[in-house]
């Protein structure tokens, strides 16, 4: 059995999964989940407790598939990421067709882009192909030419922030073997190919960030992260209750509602807030227009960074949401309100195994780690950059094979 491990490190959760990856699904041997500490909106505040908390799930999961866990790929999220588009062109020799090599030295000059000192490259995603002035060729293989060009998107992230979350992985007993970005993993695992073909937008909610990936014709068009999610739910509660965090977080997932119009204005629940003898009656709608307002202004962050892509008209699958936050009652409509295109709640499938905690859209990105890191790490890779990681190999590498899976075998 060949066994792959995924460790999703999140703001409210740490997620260790043990899995098989194979054509049809994804068959889950072990589960360890863990509340998150010493992370907040994506990026690490105090390495030692999220070294405690890595370790605790890890040892879960461990204790449920009766394996040991050395390596993983690893989740990253955080205000830090950013994206940018890049051409690369090379010329060709015109007595044969374009070769795999082809394409990947176009890359590499897509890639050599000049980047602060204190940022590195995540991924390198091929997004369309030119050949003699033909543009968005899809699968250039074969075709025959003598000036190939692509199309790139470049994730980029703090070097800081990756290497304090790769020293505390490592703290804990485990080595990265690659850093995925939330929103990629995320779509791997709740997206149809006829979403990524028609345009989809990806939006996941999650307690420190909203993460979102625009996929087109296939392919991954755009990335951002949003540092607003759920916990900024959970502490406008705490300051309409005067409630401590952990007793407003139980009061959001019991009683949260997105639409208060669809909230009797008679309803109540009980709660009890500091410095009072007895409980406290609140109204259910009052709480409810708490968790819109908030709700409101993350989406408009959200269509704000869908619009400046530049690719709003494109997304003709529309949007689909997933992420813990996701789950709210009325979210999907207030989303498809705000954003005005039909909007899905998502969780993954093709699940098999150890499953029951999974069928949920909080582990979108979990689960998504183990098929994408498996595609990434068996395709021919590419080094574009990035430090060595604990086989004194690159970290960072540029897979092709693995996003050419995405792209049909011809153009239109």
């Amino acid at each position: 059995m060949g066994l792959v491990v995924g460790l999703d490190i999140g703001t409210t959760k740490i997620c260790t999964i043990v899995g098989e990856v194979r054509p049809d699904d994804v068959f889950v041997v072990g589960v360890g989940v863990e509340p998150s500490r010493g992370m907040k909106k994506g990026v690490v505040n105090d390495m030692g407790q999220l070294t405690a908390a890595v370790s605790a799930s890890v040892h879960k999961a461990e204790k449920s598939s009766g394996y040991d866990i050395e390596r993983a790929f690893v989740s990253v999220a955080g205000s830090h990421i950013a994206s940018i588009n890049s051409r690369g062109v090379v010329g060709l020799p015109g007595q044969r067709g374009v070769r795999m090599d082809d394409l990947d030295r176009a890359m590499e000059a897509a890639r050599a882009i000049a980047i602060p000192h204190n940022r590195e490259v995540l991924h390198v995603v091929p997004r369309s192909y030119s050949l003699d002035g033909q543009e968005r060729v899809r699968s250039p293989i074969g075709m025959h030419g003598f000036r190939l060009e692509v199309e790139a998107h470049i994730i980029t992230a703090s070097s800081t922030s990756v290497a304090n979350l790769e020293k505390s992985v490592q703290d804990a007993g485990v080595t990265v073997d690659r850093f995925i970005l939330n929103p990629l993993a995320a779509g791997d695992a709740v997206l149809s190919d006829q979403e990524r073909e028609m345009g989809v937008v990806v939006i996941d909610i999650g307690g420190g960030t909203t993460d979102i990936a625009i996929f087109i014709e296939g392919t991954v068009w755009h990335t951002a992260v949003i540092p607003v999610g759920g916990d900024h739910i959970t502490n406008d509660i705490t300051h309409y209750m005067y409630a401590p965090y952990e007793l407003a977080e139980v009061v959001k997932l019991q009683h949260g509602h997105v639409q208060p119009r669809t909230i009797s204005p008679s309803e109540t629940f009980l709660v009890q807030p500091f410095g009072e003898g007895m409980p406290t009656e609140f109204l259910r709608r009052e709480l409810a227009e708490v968790i819109e307002a908030r709700v409101e202004e993350i989406f408009e962050l959200v269509l704000k960074e869908i619009k400046r892509s530049g690719y709003d008209g494109l997304l003709r699958a529309g949007a689909v949401l997933t992420g813990g936050c996701s789950q709210l009652p009325g979210m999907r409509e207030v989303v498809a309100d705000a954003l005005d295109f039909p909007v899905r709640l998502a969780r993954p499938e093709r699940l098999t195994g150890m499953v029951d905690t999974l069928r949920n859209p909080a582990y979108s990105t979990s689960v998504g780690l183990l098929r994408l890191g498996l595609e990434m790490d068996t395709a021919a890779p590419v080094e574009v950059g990035g430090k060595a990681n604990g086989n004194g190999g690159p970290r960072l590498r540029f897979l092709s094979n693995f996003f050419r899976r995405l792209l049909p075998d011809s153009d239109e």
